[in-house]
């Protein structure tokens, strides 16, 4: 996500630190090399334009010029005009009011529309809201069908629509239904085309005179960078959309979808798709977003993955086998788990701040989600026993574990080392008590003893 971007931007900043002083030159030399690489990351010409404008104008002030660090005064100053460029502030779901809230995707065939409606669905029942997702597109081949499925997948119920239904009808007896069965959040999944034509506008329009929206959320590939926010410029004039849902923002190593969208059409950035699976929709921050640019991370967002498949209870169990030294190969497995719920390695890497400087270091270990995978199946390989006592896996034990998990000796023997290493780190952790907040005693690590 913004990777290309990220590099180019972290080139010209390294620039300006190395200048003890700023001059209006160095600046407005940053800052056309800011401009290429806005424009190469496919940002609209006139949000280009005007965010360059902003940033030179207040970098080039008397208290930045004439501070001791002026070169991260710049940097502040582009961070902030960043966020602004993407929205401001988080922006969340109308869900509030008349009940039950109902909520139309639209967009272009293709854009992801169905699965972010499941996508959503799954994300409100997470929340504890009882939704009802409504298959409206009855043109494409197999769409309804596709709901069904996946609704079944996240336990969301669907609406029992037809293709021969008229997609204004299919709506408003599907919000009789919710009433009745006292469903709150009504989700539409709204037919597209391959491009913008006025039958579809027609038929949008008719389902949005027909039943009251909460929200009108706009449905794009990020991918395809200008193409997204024309389209989506057009779609708000002739229908008013509330937001946008960008999909397979994972892949989009520009953003220039992502930072001229909200500029152009007036309307946030609510969701990204990050992945295929269901749980891979995420809310959009625009100051978590602006600080990924930079090169600065989002601590944040990976602090939420965490908390989202990190159960309490096992890891105040796990404290307790750390604590006393009872760390097993199945406790190590378990977490290997936890590490792949939270989704794409790669992706969560790019949340830890300063990676981008890893990764131009020669021969810097880089995320492998199969090695996680070839890790994980070599320790289900092992015996309850052994995987309790790894001190008793000898020769013979590590070719039967080889054999089993479809790997080399060599490779077993890498898995183990690693978790013994790991053992190791943690008793460190054994060493004097410190009185902490509340009266506890916590223990410090024996580096840290005075």
């Amino acid at each position: 996500m913004f990777e290309n971007l990220t590099d180019r931007l972290e080139g010209v900043f390294k620039k300006l630190r190395g200048h003890g002083k700023l001059t209006e030159d160095n600046i407005q030399e940053a800052m056309r090399e800011v401009r290429m690489a806005l424009l190469e990351a496919d940002v609209n010409f006139t949000v280009v334009k005007e965010f360059v404008a902003a940033v030179t104008e207040k970098a080039v002030g008397q208290e930045v010029l004439s501070s001791l660090s002026p070169g991260q005064q710049v940097v502040k100053i582009v961070h902030d005009e960043l966020v602004a460029l993407l929205g401001g502030q988080t922006e969340t779901l109308r869900l509030d009011g008349r009940q039950p809230v109902t909520i139309m995707l639209a967009g272009l065939q293709g854009s992801g529309k169905t699965t972010t409606a499941a996508k959503l669905a799954a994300r409100l029942k997470g929340q504890g809201r009882r939704p009802f997702l409504v298959p409206a597109d009855v043109y494409r081949p197999a769409a309804i069908e596709q709901l069904q499925v996946l609704g079944e997948q996240i336990g969301v119920p669907v609406f029992a629509s037809t293709p021969e239904d008229k997609p204004v009808d299919i709506s408003r007896r599907a919000l009789v239904q919710a009433e009745v069965k006292q469903y709150d959040t009504v989700i539409i999944d709204t037919a597209g085309r391959l491009h913008v034509d006025e039958v579809l506008m027609r038929e949008l329009q008719d389902i949005s005179a027909a039943v009251p929206l909460s929200e009108v959320l706009f449905v794009a590939d990020a991918m395809t960078g200008q193409d997204a926010v024309t389209v989506a410029d057009k779609f708000n004039t002739d229908l008013e959309i509330s937001g946008v849902v960008l999909t397979k923002m994972e892949g989009d190593a520009r953003g220039g979808a992502a930072l001229s969208v909200k500029k152009v059409t007036g309307k946030p950035i609510k969701f990204v798709g990050m992945g295929e699976s269901l749980e891979a929709l995420e809310v959009f921050h625009p100051d978590r977003a602006a600080s990924r640019i930079l090169g600065m991370g989002d601590v944040l967002s990976l602090i939420e993955k965490a908390e989202a498949v990190v159960d309490q209870k096992k890891a105040q169990t796990l404290a307790k086998k750390i604590r006393k030294n009872t760390f097993t190969l199945e406790d190590f497995l378990e977490q290997i788990q936890q590490i792949k719920k939270m989704g794409n390695l790669e992706q969560l890497m790019g949340m830890i701040p300063g990676i981008n400087k890893l990764k131009q270091v020669k021969d810097a270990p880089k995320p492998d989600a199969k090695e996680l995978s070839k890790t994980e199946a070599i320790i289900r390989s092992m015996t309850k026993k052994e995987r309790a006592h790894h001190q008793i896996i000898n020769a013979s034990r590590r070719q039967r574990i080889a054999k089993g998990s479809g790997t080399e000796v060599s490779e077993v023997n890498r898995v183990i080392k690693s978790y013994t290493m790991m053992l190791k780190m943690m008793k460190k952790f054994k060493g004097k008590s410190v009185v902490a907040k509340g009266g506890k005693r916590r223990k410090l690590p024996k580096g840290l003893v005075r």
